[in-house]
């Protein structure tokens, strides 16, 4: 009766980690979303499958505890960090309702870990991590949120950055944040991290506005010192050099 909830990192299987391989081998039974389930196919043969499209978090959720409660060792296994925007929190709060079962969370890098990577340093300094998907937080709490990151000066990381039903969302968020910060403002992306097809970007502030993102993009973007050194985004933690 065991359950893992556990972070297969940004896709690039060499960035799983050792841990969440032992785990995901000692297991019956595989939960996941299908995109991340296709990430790990190679690695689950001979072993039950349990995936559900996107928006049916809460039902896969419920199936895999219902599969531990039968006695099976399952993995719930979800990209970047499961505590991260994952499932690690829902899957506590679902299993109250369950008999007792063992749960133990296996941590992923997350995307904000593995994108600052690609684009140099900008994570050196305080930041904060703020999800423009108001599927399940209103927009008026995550415009609060960015002009307080914003106002603090803390480097920003942006996750679901614009989708086809929110194709504005960056551009009203880089304006949010230009009442604030410069135009001028260091920022970055990068799309498809440690996948197939990755690119990254550097940008000004007001350039990012307009630059064309999507819901598989991490965007960067830096505080009042954030600068380009040698062509990466580097955020000085305040080192004498």
């Amino acid at each position: 009766m065991k359950l893992y909830v556990i972070g297969l990192g940004p896709g690039d299987p060499a960035q799983i980690t050792p841990k969440a391989m032992a785990a995901i081998a000692q297991s019956d039974v595989i939960a996941g979303y299908t995109v991340y389930i296709a990430l790990i196919n190679q690695w689950i043969e001979n072993k039950k499958i349990l995936s559900t499209p996107m928006k049916q978090e809460i039902d896969r959720c419920r199936m895999a505890i219902e599969e531990a409660v039968k006695g099976k060792t399952v993995s719930m296994v979800c990209s970047g960090d499961a505590g991260v925007y994952g499932m690690a929190g829902l899957i506590y709060e679902l299993s109250a309702a369950y008999p007792p079962i063992e749960i133990e969370v296996i941590p992923g890098v997350t995307a904000a870990c593995s994108g600052a990577a690609v684009l140099g340093a900008p994570l050196m300094h305080d930041f904060a991590v703020i999800s423009l998907s108001d599927l399940l937080t209103p927009w008026t709490r995550i415009e609060e949120r960015l002009h307080s990151a914003a106002r603090a000066d803390f480097v920003i990381c942006l996750y679901n950055p614009s989708s086809k039903k929110r194709s504005d969302y960056l551009e009203k968020a880089c304006r949010i944040i230009m009442e604030h910060q410069s135009p001028n403002t260091v920022c970055g992306y990068v799309k498809h991290i440690g996948r197939e097809g990755q690119t990254s970007m550097i940008l000004s502030l007001k350039e990012l506005a307009t630059a064309q993102t999507d819901m598989f993009t991490t965007v960067y973007i830096g505080n009042s010192q954030t600068k380009v050194v040698e062509g990466k985004m580097v955020t000085p933690r305040g080192y004498r050099t």
